[in-house]
């Protein structure tokens, strides 16, 4: 399904279930606010949603001048996916990880922590970002950022109603507990479901634009093994925004892990191994991903 499509779908989707939360706790006015809201929102979404993430994860743009390896290794790598060059960025934190963004491939960007810099060497390094050029050929970035927004929203929606004290005639107190968990918990299982399947086909596709599969599968291993002992603060304080990263980020603090939306990295591993042309490679110069 094409890019745009898709995520017409998911902010209609959304859109419906924010007309659901508007009703359940404020009747017809509920929802006519909620539908106003996410038209309001969808709008706004679709345009800056990006610049969202990336300012909520603190991203600083980074030229060829200040870090000259890394933007020649995304050019290069841009130019085997048959894509403009995207934005540079580097996330403040020690948690190995990376994420992409933007509304379409005109319009950008490749986010990469300090942490995946100090512990991947070239050739790994060369295949997580060419993970984040196939999702953003896929027009993946714009489906999943929209979405993270959207149900950011959503979670902050059922938290004022709550708060502000909706109609009590329609459930009461425990309509309003039951709309601000059910309510992002819906939008999160929407997210699960897209973000698992585009994250196995942006690793085949990464692996076909970096030429080497084993190169992403150990980096996949090295990320998975050590992002669960590294706190990455801004992921933690927007969980909605996980399902960017190419490895969960959340160390599970809140209940954050109660529905993962990456598939197992044991799995992304085995299936990059496959398509190295010696499967014993694949099998030997690999690390097992110790289990969270």
């Amino acid at each position: 399904m094409p890019g745009n499509i898709r995520t017409f779908i998911l902010m209609a989707a959304m859109t419906a279930l924010l007309m659901a939360l508007g009703w359940l706790l404020g009747g017809r006015g509920g929802m006519v606010f909620a539908l106003v809201f996410a038209g309001a929102g969808n709008l706004w979404a679709w345009w800056n949603s990006d610049k969202a993430v990336l300012r909520q994860h603190g991203a600083m743009p980074v030229t060829e001048a200040e870090a000259p390896e890394l933007v020649a290794l995304v050019r290069q790598l841009a130019r085997n996916a048959g894509l403009p060059m995207p934005a540079v960025y580097l996330l403040q934190t020690d948690q190995p990880n990376a994420f992409a963004t933007g509304r379409d491939p005109q319009h950008s960007a490749v986010a990469v922590t300090q942490g995946l810099l100090r512990i991947l060497n070239r050739d790994e390094l060369a295949g997580v970002i060419a993970h984040e050029l196939a999702h953003i050929r896929n027009r993946d970035t714009l489906t999943m950022t929209v979405t993270a927004t959207l149900a950011g929203a959503i979670a902050m929606m059922g938290n004022m109603f709550l708060f502000t004290g909706a109609n009590r005639d329609r459930g009461g107190a425990l309509g309003g507990i039951l709309a601000m968990l059910l309510a992002p918990l819906a939008a999160g299982l929407v997210q699960m479901a897209i973000s698992r399947t585009r994250e196995y086909e942006a690793d085949r596709a990464g692996a076909e634009i970096s030429g080497q599969p084993l190169a992403l599968a150990g980096a996949l291993a090295k990320i998975a093994n050590a992002a669960g002992r590294v706190v990455n603060v801004p992921a933690e304080r927007n969980p909605a925004s996980a399902a960017l990263f190419i490895i969960n980020p959340l160390s599970g603090m809140r209940m954050d892990q109660l529905f993962a939306t990456h598939p197992d990295t044991q799995d992304r591993i085995d299936r990059l191994a496959a398509m190295a042309s010696d499967p014993s490679v694949g099998a030997s110069g690999v690390p097992p991903v110790r289990r969270r």
